[in-house]
């Protein structure tokens, strides 16, 4: 069956730096956009960014710009997020989320086609 398992996550001091990863099995991992979306506790689902299927477009929300890295490696269906100057306000559930299409207009994670159980964000001293 699909499914996405994302790692990574931690604890980390404000200007430090993590990197997630998202292992994909079940589909074709190379057809799909990919997504990093967070929640921060009692906040909507916000999209951070997202990548083709080929890995050449990139986008990313301007909260992130400059600071985060999306890229994948389609022959090991893994996604990835490189996390630099990492601030509290990162503080969130980051979830890997796959689509059809590139676009930030999701709002929930039934946007998506697939999306896996997250993994916990905290940027903290």
């Amino acid at each position: 069956q699909v499914q996405l398992v994302e790692s990574g996550g931690g604890l980390v001091q404000p200007g430090g730096s993590l990197r997630l990863s998202c292992a994909a099995s079940g589909f074709t991992f190379s057809n799909y956009w990919m997504y990093w979306v967070r929640q921060a506790p009692g906040k909507g689902l916000e999209w951070v960014s997202h990548i083709n299927p080929g890995g050449e477009r990139t986008s990313y929300s301007d909260s992130v710009k400059g600071r985060f890295i999306i890229s994948r490696d389609n022959a090991k269906n893994t996604l990835y997020l490189q996390m630099t100057s990492l601030k509290p306000e990162d503080t969130a559930l980051y979830y890997c989320a796959s689509r059809t299409y590139g676009g930030s207009d999701a709002s929930t994670l039934n946007d998506f086609r697939s999306w896996g159980q997250g993994t916990q964000v905290t940027v903290s001293s």
